[in-house]
């Protein structure tokens, strides 16, 4: 299975990128593992927040693969617990799907065509976390469901 995400927004913070390469090289021991980081729409105070997230939205919809099991991760979507996830993620492994699309936004969210093109919804938070906090939460989040996959110890 390959997992796939895609992020609307560079990460810019060095600490940040040390820690989501650490766990996309974790995870590439598991599965095929990508990522893909589109630019963001510059917000403008007279720019109507639908019109940068249906550009940003345009962007997402060219690069993702129609075939994958498109996850958009919203703040109205589904909580799991790290059990939940792996099992989740082990779900859609037996089923036989050969690649999942975890889907981030940009600073205002995801579009509604990408939301309505999504097979399910996750959110990682009741809270509004910034999107490359979401890229490492989420990172490791899937590199820790592989570790309880696979019945390896991981730290709780």
């Amino acid at each position: 299975m390959k997992i796939t995400i895609i992020t609307v927004g560079k990460v810019k913070e060095s600490y940040f990128k040390e820690a989501i390469d650490e766990y996309s090289k974790r995870i590439k021991a598991y599965t095929n593992f990508n990522k893909i980081e589109l630019s963001d729409e510059k917000i403008i105070e007279s720019k109507p927040d639908f019109i940068i997230k249906n550009k940003e939205a345009e962007k997402i919809l060219k690069v993702v693969n129609v075939d994958s099991y498109k996850v958009a991760m919203t703040e109205l979507g589904n909580h799991f617990t790290s059990s939940t996830f792996a099992y989740f993620i082990q779900k859609l492994q037996d089923k036989g799907c050969s690649e999942i699309s975890f889907i981030i936004g940009g600073a205002l969210g995801l579009g509604d065509t990408v939301i309505n093109k999504s097979d399910s919804q996750i959110a990682l938070s009741k809270m509004t976390l910034p999107h490359q906090m979401a890229q490492l939460f989420l990172i490791e989040q899937i590199y820790r469901s592989f570790k309880i996959i696979n019945h390896e110890p991981y730290h709780k």
